[in-house]
């Protein structure tokens, strides 16, 4: 294989990784995407229950939208970044903001009981 040949491949192959961790990136800003709103409707549902009972899952559903918008911005990073360990910090921020909007679904679910 030629010099030429193996810097191409390298390169496809840093592209092919880049774009990877673009992709769960945003798998998981979608996740909690998901989880925001599923924990509103918890939320939602768990007003005609009662007061107190509307307000922790509410908390919850403001956590999860919290965690949502922190997986967005940081799928948003993973794209822009320009070095393979800042897309993975990136990728990795947005999968920890996936598990506290899920975490506070959860909550939001519990709540509404």
């Amino acid at each position: 294989m030629s010099i030429n040949k193996l810097l191409i491949a390298m390169t496809l192959g840093l592209a092919l990784a880049a774009c990877s961790k673009q992709e769960q990136a945003a798998d998981a800003a979608a996740d909690a995407n998901q989880a925001a709103a599923e924990a509103q409707v918890a939320a939602d549902q768990a007003a005609t229950a009662g007061a107190a009972t509307a307000d922790a899952a509410q908390a919850a559903a403001d956590t999860a939208a919290t965690a949502a918008d922190a997986a967005g911005e940081a799928a948003g990073a993973a794209a822009a970044a320009t070095t393979d360990a800042a897309a993975d910090t990136a990728a990795d921020a947005a999968k920890a903001a996936e598990d506290v909007a899920g975490q506070a679904k959860d909550a939001a679910e519990e709540a509404k009981k």
